[in-house]
């Protein structure tokens, strides 16, 4: 049946998502829909979503996937009820919340691309980042009362050279040659990110009555085939088959790191009333769906004057619709 919106009837795309208004010329990439094997998955219903979350909070917390997958909610509530903006703080609307009066539910977007607390490499600043992995990020953290869902989503950040801090010292580094630091990956630190999230979540929210569902969405792989910056970066315009594609190494590694600390945090959360956790696991599903990003038409009308020497290419994010 094709997308509940389209490009121009939703006024929360992101410029360099909105892959139709941009001139991407095939759409056969709207037209498919996930089967899980084991149940029937109904067409996203606006009304019920509005019914199953009235006065409810639900916060979208993480990096610029969690911002896609808010935004992709925000396009299909806005088909019944038009979301009304009431804050909007940092540069590139990193923290923004949104209120649907018809049925009292708010929508928030927390920009925290390690959960913990941490500072981005700048222009300014020292050119990798600095994380804290046992501090939990307090523009979130300090929400958490008001908060009634939240879904959390990282992983890309973590590949970024970074050093890392625990109980105060160094902890190591990921590729920080000329810093004298013991280099120790990101697969620890991202688990130990994870961990310390979760643990807030649960200590906050099980003295405050009130509970929570908490879901962390497991890593959602990019899909470059070709230099970022050439033409044919990911060029694909149909799904992969199953079987053609398999969740192995990193994307693997990383998915694995995610549901084990869910599953570790479910135990620690059952002494408690109200809290649910779940993982959302995109993996599988991202990874089948390489016809999905906006590629060259992150910008608009990239070949309007023929293919050029330098094209810069989006194969991470997902196009809205």
């Amino acid at each position: 049946m094709g997308p509940l919106y389209n490009g121009t009837t939703c006024g929360t795309i992101k410029e360099g998502q909105n892959c139709i208004t941009h001139g991407r010329p095939d759409l056969g990439y709207l037209y498919w829909r996930w089967q899980p094997s084991q149940c029937n998955l109904p067409r996203f219903d606006p009304n019920t979503f509005f019914n199953l979350l009235s006065n409810k909070h639900i916060a979208f917390v993480g990096d610029s996937m969690a911002r896609n997958q808010l935004e992709s909610l925000l396009c299909m509530l806005a088909t019944v009820s038009y979301p009304k903006l009431v804050y909007k703080n940092g540069e590139d609307n990193k923290f923004r919340r949104w209120h649907f009066a018809s049925h009292n539910i708010t929508v928030s977007v927390y920009w925290s691309p390690f959960l913990v607390k941490g500072v981005e490499k700048s222009k300014t600043g020292p050119d990798h980042n600095e994380l804290y992995v046992d501090v939990v990020d307090e523009r979130w953290g300090s929400d958490l009362e008001h908060i009634d869902m939240v879904v959390l989503s990282i992983g890309h950040w973590f590949l970024h050279p970074a050093v890392y801090y625990e109980g105060g010292s160094v902890l190591g580094c990921h590729y920080c040659p000329g810093l004298n630091h013991t280099e120790i990956g990101f697969y620890d630190v991202m688990r130990k990110a994870i961990k310390t999230a979760l643990k807030a979540i649960i200590e906050r929210k099980s003295t405050d009555g009130n509970g929570i569902d908490v879901f962390l969405t497991s890593f959602s792989p990019s899909h470059f085939e070709g230099e970022w910056d050439k033409a044919g970066a990911c060029p694909k315009t149909k799904p992969y088959e199953e079987g053609e594609k398999m969740v192995e190494g990193m994307d693997a590694d990383m998915r694995s790191i995610a549901i084990e600390e869910m599953e570790a945090a479910k135990v620690n959360a059952k002494q408690f009333k109200g809290l649910r956790l779940e993982t959302l696991d995109v993996t599988k599903l991202s990874l089948m769906r390489p016809d999905g990003h906006p590629g060259p038409y992150m910008y608009p009308f990239p070949f309007a004057n023929g293919v050029q020497e330098h094209v810069q290419n989006d194969c991470v994010h997902w196009c809205l619709p």
